[in-house]
């Protein structure tokens, strides 16, 4: 009897003890878009911005008339980036020798595309190998003595939507060296010898 008086009194509860917290109520998972907006919340110094969108390529297309190759250079603002080598492209064409160019000259070939807003020039020549200079000496063509071309110092070309007139203009504009008019062949030579002007066929 004592046993069972015991047993039920510790099960009675004192009116003086507040009765044990209930478990808190089990909460529904928050959806990925509820989680990235809290967090979003959360930083106010973050500011989102719109990356810029890139500007496309331009391609230039340099083509020689003798091996009908062409070199695309890539324009990037005032830069360029010719995706194979101008000195290959420029090679003579009769012995298959190439040199290297004096870089200024495909620098001038550049800023004159890029006068004219031209996307393709073509090159008459660049490279001769003094044998094949020599040949053109005593075949009677218009190949100076002295030339740039047999040291790579020199490029002749052409810019099929600008007249030659318009683009002897620009070329001598620009100081390198010499420039040579030639109308009915229809190219500017450009050289970066001593300044000098002249005319031929």
């Amino acid at each position: 009897m004592i046993a069972l008086f015991v047993v039920t009194a510790a099960l009675v509860q004192d009116p003086g003890v507040a009765p044990p917290p209930s478990p808190p109520a089990p909460q529904s998972p928050q959806s990925k878009k509820a989680e990235w907006l809290a967090d979003k919340a959360q930083r106010s110094d973050v500011v989102a911005h719109k990356l810029p969108k890139p500007e496309p390529e331009t391609i230039l297309t340099l083509h020689n008339v003798w091996t009908r190759e062409s070199l695309p250079v890539e324009l990037k603002g005032a830069s360029f980036e010719p995706v194979a080598s101008f000195d290959a492209l420029v090679r003579c064409h009769y012995t298959n020798q190439s040199t290297t160019m004096d870089p200024r000259l495909i620098a001038t070939v550049v800023r004159a595309a890029q006068q004219f807003k031209s996307r393709y020039i073509e090159i008459v020549s660049g490279f001769r190998a003094p044998k094949y200079q020599l040949m053109l000496r005593k075949k009677g063509h218009e190949v100076a003595r002295d030339s740039e071309h047999p040291r790579g110092e020199a490029v002749d070309f052409r810019i099929p939507t600008v007249t030659t007139r318009q683009l002897l203009r620009y070329v001598k504009s620009l100081h390198l060296g010499g420039v040579g008019y030639y109308p009915e062949s229809n190219f500017v030579h450009a050289d970066v010898g001593r300044v000098r002007y002249w005319r031929g066929h």
